[in-house]
């Protein structure tokens, strides 16, 4: 018997079954919903951000369809049980349409997010694949070189890019 999937795989099918220009008119409210819900219920969430690089060193970001209009790291919120590296691994692969081989844990942040309290598991890997926006919840993708990020950069971002950098990875 195969692996069991998460409760809510149904509900990426079902999004996935909406035309792409409603979808992605739809996530900017939905986007706003959530981060009045967070403020309002302040429940503990975690997420996962990954740096992805390319094989000669050049960091992955993209820009979302919602949200501010600023330069970000793949990543997403964890499912309901469902292990960090795996969430990482299937951000990457939803947003990007790359398969991760190899991933390694930098470590995890504590912050607010939406006046949450959050746990950003932040991970890193190398890839040699070009990335594949999904054309639903990202606009854009491509790589950079570490020393010269595109700006507006998310502050979320920028903490999460120094962490990486800190630990020499």
């Amino acid at each position: 018997m195969g692996a069991r999937r998460p409760p809510d795989h149904l509900l990426y099918i079902m999004a996935n079954l909406i035309p792409a220009p409603l979808h992605r008119a739809l996530l900017p409210i939905a986007h706003k919903v959530r981060h009045r819900w967070r403020k309002f219920r302040k429940v503990p969430i975690a997420g996962v951000s990954v740096v992805l690089t390319n094989l000669q060193g050049d960091v992955l970001l993209l820009r979302h369809s919602y949200g501010p209009k600023v330069w970000a790291l793949p990543g997403g919120g964890l499912k309901t049980g469902e292990d960090p590296e795996e969430c990482a691994r299937r951000e990457v692969m939803e947003e990007l349409g790359i398969k991760i081989a190899a991933i390694q844990l930098v470590g995890a942040i504590e912050e607010e997010l939406s006046g949450s309290p959050h746990t950003a598991h932040l991970f890193t890997a190398t890839c040699d694949a070009r990335p594949k926006p999904d054309g639903r919840e990202v606009d854009e993708a491509r790589f950079f070189p570490s020393h010269s990020l595109p700006e507006p950069l998310g502050t979320a971002t920028r903490r999460r890019l120094n962490e990486w950098k800190s630990r020499g990875l």
